[in-house]
């Protein structure tokens, strides 16, 4: 049995206590305005309030932390599956392995056109998926061929990146294997912490093992990944035990490894081909409670990136950007080869299909940075190194400018005419509100030399 979760003291937060008082919820937002990590018993109180103006303040108190410590950016991103082949059969899912669907893997070529169209949109960064199979005898180098055929696809002079990982777990030494290969962030969700769910949704495949997937970022960290990435999927359990057991795993990481996760994903549980469970949740979380799961999670681990995908619908997208999502993706597809072609076999239904244009357009009307920086991951700033910048809210300082120049370049290389307009406009103004001179300065001048044709400048 792990050491990680601990079921009976999540219960026993949730249920001695009743309503917590408008004072206990002012006392646990007077906490995390000091941008300090919120205890368990915290986030209980603000898991149990249902009083309308305390949920308002956490909103208001979310929001005050996503800015003082990321500011207006917000990173995108867009998953590229590879093959949707798969030994488990999770009741939820549309890769399920009984599921009667077209399955694909994807050839080298076939990876070098999915990424080619994603450099067309103006991606630069690309979150790398797949179903629990691979072709043999290649086994886990079939992902290092591709990872390799991504960054060797070039568009003009556009490239991507940085590739971030979502594989199923692996042992000590294919995550040794895997460390050496030019990635950023690694990818586990547990999809829920709740064991006896856990056990029921995922009745065959080596998934199956609660354990060993729920100790699978231990053995990535400890086989040198500085930055990997949480999440629940929310609606097969309780949502606030969820969160109160995926906090309980960023305290072990805390206290095993002196880092938590780099990156927290809040997915909700959508239709899939042939999953039932998919189609009637078994613990449906509504948009009211998502909201606030979102809020408290900002709150409670204020340093940690939160992403949310194109699960969910564009306006609810817009609501969750001011209650601390700081990563989105856009223009995605859950599907092998579906940004080339209209092939079947989706993991899950999408809620948001608007293009990258269409999203960037939407940002900087309601005043955000759109940014496609990757500066951290190739400078060094990841880990322990990454959260002294973010714990006291300086990281903005470097997301900030790096954000201003690869907006510049997809206004430059990619933005229709509209969108150019307002992004140049909106440029101006935040470089004007830069108070640094010399930043003020710096920045004048790169955009003009990516005006001029340089690119991939950052600090």
């Amino acid at each position: 049995m792990s050491h990680i979760i601990n079921e009976d003291a999540i219960l026993t937060f949730l249920n001695d206590t009743g309503e917590p008082s408008f004072a206990e919820v002012q006392r646990v937002l007077h906490k995390s305005a000091n941008l300090e990590r919120l205890d368990l018993s915290d986030v209980a109180v603000l898991l149990k309030t249902t009083d309308p103006v305390s949920i308002e303040n956490i909103f208001q108190a979310a929001h005050q932390v996503k800015n003082a410590i990321y500011g207006n950016r917000i990173v995108f991103f867009a998953p590229l599956y590879i093959s949707n082949h798969c030994i488990n059969d999770c009741r939820y899912c549309g890769f399920r392995a009984s599921n009667k669907i077209v399955r694909s893997m994807l050839s080298i070529g076939e990876v070098k056109s999915e990424t080619k169209m994603l450099l067309m949109q103006g991606h630069k960064r690309i979150l790398l998926v797949s179903g629990e199979s691979y072709p043999a005898p290649k086994g886990l180098d079939y992902v290092f061929e591709l990872i390799d055929a991504i960054y060797s696809v070039k568009y003009k002079e556009n490239k991507i990146r940085r590739i971030n990982v979502n594989i199923a777990p692996l042992d000590g030494n294919e995550f040794e294997r895997l460390r050496l290969k030019p990635i950023g962030t690694y990818q586990l969700f547990q999809e829920t912490y709740h064991r006896k769910t856990y056990t029921q949704v995922h009745p065959t495949g080596p998934k199956s093992d609660y354990d060993y997937r729920l100790e699978g970022i231990d053995r990535a960290m400890k086989a040198g990944f500085e930055d990997v990435g949480l999440g629940v999927l929310f609606g097969l359990f309780d949502w606030r035990f969820e969160v109160m057991a995926l906090l309980q795993h960023v305290e072990s990481l805390e206290k095993r490894f002196g880092v938590g996760p780099h990156t927290i994903s809040v997915p909700r549980l959508e239709p899939a081909e042939g999953a039932d469970l998919a189609m009637a949740p078994p613990a449906k979380v509504s948009d009211a409670d998502f909201r606030k799961l979102i809020a408290i999670l900002r709150l409670a681990v204020p340093y940690t990136g939160i992403i949310l995908s194109t699960r969910e619908a564009a306006q609810l997208r817009r609501e969750a950007l001011k209650l601390g999502v700081s990563q989105v993706s856009a223009g995605s597809r859950t599907n092998p080869g579906g940004y080339t072609s209209q092939k079947q076999g989706e993991q899950f239904s999408l809620g948001d299909y608007r293009t990258l244009d269409e999203v960037i357009y939407d940002l900087l009307k309601m005043d955000y940075l759109p940014s496609f920086c990757t500066a951290c991951y190739r400078l060094g700033r990841t880990g322990l190194d990454f959260m002294e910048y973010a714990k006291p809210g300086d990281i903005k300082k470097k997301c900030g400018p790096n954000g201003l120049m690869t907006l510049k370049e997809y206004l430059t290389d990619f933005a229709t005419p509209q969108v150019k307009a307002l992004g140049e406009m909106k440029l101006l103004e935040w470089t004007e509100d830069i108070e640094d001179q010399s930043i003020n300065e710096f920045l004048k001048k790169t955009f003009a030399q990516i005006d001029e044709g340089a690119r991939d400048i950052f600090v």
